[in-house]
């Protein structure tokens, strides 16, 4: 048995359906495609690692012909042919598969990764000249993209906007196209990745970075001011000016609002001035106006002064108390702030005045004690000589007093007779070999000293037990004896004139 197999009717309605939808979803196509300019979600840069610091990137060869100027770095990798320099000059450090090389190449193809993935994407005409974009992710739908004329890139304020092409094959300028920033937008911000090959046309002028799959041709006289970065072909260069971009640093805009009153308690009618101070934190003083607030409804709108200063005078605020805040409603330049709020207070009656703050005393400081001189102790002063004359010395009659004490009496009278010759032996020997040369002398702390007459000078001598200092005429006196002779005894017979004699006491 043979089966025919017949196909299905569709129904009316549900073909009608289907017809709806289809149509719905070209129109809504036509209208992304007419609308580029819509922006989509704010995206970051693509981080292009240590190829950042390259002008001119390649896979495989770079050639130049005539006077091409390369502001930035210069690397092939894995290729080794580097030709046309000179004539073309490269301002910065070139990198023949080299490591450098070898790392810029792969955080190309990272790059170039990150730039293809980026979502959501606004599909917009192949054509992209005449049109301006906001800040986004394109792409068109037949997978290429051209430049004719001029292409507008508007950042609406935000250095900081980004804006990414992704086109599946090639990019294609036209000759003396030209890409134009505006709003704040910087080139270092605009990326295109290119799934082939991108070629830019004679004269033209072209903002951004090219993140290429295969190779990068610039005709004649082209303006690159961003990097051509091709991951696997070649770079061809003709008397062009290639110069890297870097993003430029952002000035802060955040600014800060302060509010004060004149009077924060006041009686009711009496005006109050509020000022509003802002502030910014790259230093330029904020423009623009300020708005107050009593309660959430709003009492006057002010202009900042030269100064960053907006003040409102105001006297029909009810009896109460009341919440007050200003606001700066920013600039181009400076974003939006609100001060913290102020309390005012209006009273019916008059303001009792505040009294005088109470002085703190101010302690009374002690003197400092004024120190006691230490006393400076007097020197005892030097004893000076005094001539005696014709007396005899103290300090022999002491001195034989002493004398006849030590001896002890004799225990007979021949060793008494004995003791008395040996004296007078020694004093005869004495008197030959010092006559007339000592000099009795005594000081406070009875001593004695000699000082000489003559040439020899004085001399000491020691009989016995005793000592005797002699100059001149003096006299020695001795112990008594048993057979009670005299025992003063006058020395220097032969010589009886006296000589002068010194007593030094002290």
């Amino acid at each position: 048995m043979i089966y025919v197999s017949r196909r299905r009717a569709v129904p009316r309605n549900t073909a009608r359906s289907w017809l709806a939808a289809t149509l719905t979803a070209i129109v809504a196509m036509g209208l992304v495609v007419a609308t580029p300019h819509a922006a989509g979600a704010a995206q970051a840069p693509v981080g292009l690692g240590t190829a950042t610091s390259y002008a001119v990137l390649a896979g495989s060869a770079v050639t130049n012909t005539g006077p091409t100027v390369v502001t930035g770095d210069l690397g092939l990798s894995p290729g080794s042919a580097v030709t046309g320099f000179p004539p073309g000059a490269v301002i910065g450090s070139v990198h023949v598969a080299d490591a450098a090389a070898v790392q810029a190449q792969v955080d190309l193809t990272t790059a170039y990764n990150d730039a293809a993935g980026r979502t959501p994407v606004t599909v917009v005409p192949t054509e992209l000249g005449g049109t301006p974009l906001t800040p986004g992710v394109y792409s068109s739908a037949a997978g290429t993209l051209g430049i004719t004329g001029n292409l507008t890139l508007d950042a609406q304020g935000d250095p900081n906007a980004v804006f990414i092409f992704k086109a599946a094959s090639t990019l294609i300028t036209a000759s003396a196209s030209t890409v134009t920033l505006v709003g704040g937008a910087q080139a270092c911000n605009v990326f295109w990745q290119v799934g082939s090959s991108a070629t830019l046309g004679t004269s033209s002028s072209f903002v951004g970075t090219i993140l290429a799959l295969t190779s990068i041709t610039v005709n004649t006289g082209v303006t690159v001011n961003g990097r051509l970065l091709a991951r696997n072909g070649a770079v061809t260069l003709n008397s062009d000016n290639i110069t890297r971009t870097d993003c430029l640093i952002a000035p802060d805009r955040t600014t800060t609002t302060t509010l004060t009153s004149s009077s924060p308690t006041a009686q009711v009618g009496n005006p109050v001035t509020f000022t509003a101070k802002v502030t910014s934190t790259s230093g330029p003083i904020p423009m623009g106006t300020v708005n107050f607030t009593s309660d959430g409804m709003s009492i006057g709108t002010v202009p900042l002064d030269a100064s960053g200063n907006a003040l409102l005078t105001v006297s029909n605020l009810p009896i109460g108390t009341h919440q007050i805040v200003a606001t700066y409603s920013g600039s181009g330049q400076f974003n939006s702030s609100t001060s913290p709020t102020l309390t005012q207070v209006i009273v019916s009656g008059p303001i009792p005045p505040t009294p005088p703050p109470t002085p703190t005393p101010t302690p009374t400081p002690t003197p400092t004690p004024t120190p006691t001189p230490t006393p400076t102790p007097t020197p005892t002063p030097t004893p000076t000589p005094t001539v005696v004359p014709g007396s005899v010395a103290k300090g022999n009659e002491e001195e034989c007093k002493e004398d006849q004490a030590d001896e002890g009496r004799p225990t007979n009278a021949n060793e008494a007779k004995a003791r008395d010759h040996k004296r007078r032996e020694w004093d005869r020997r004495h008197h030959r070999r010092e006559h007339g040369r000592l000099v009795t002398i005594q000081t406070l702390h009875t001593l004695h000293g000699v000082i000489s007459e003559g040439a020899h000078g004085g001399h000491h001598s020691t009989y016995g037990n005793r000592s005797a200092h002699h100059k001149g005429h003096h006299h020695v006196y001795h112990k008594a004896q048993k057979h009670k002779r005299p025992h003063f005894r006058v020395h220097h017979k032969k010589h009886p004139k006296e000589r002068a004699r010194i007593a030094i006491t002290g």
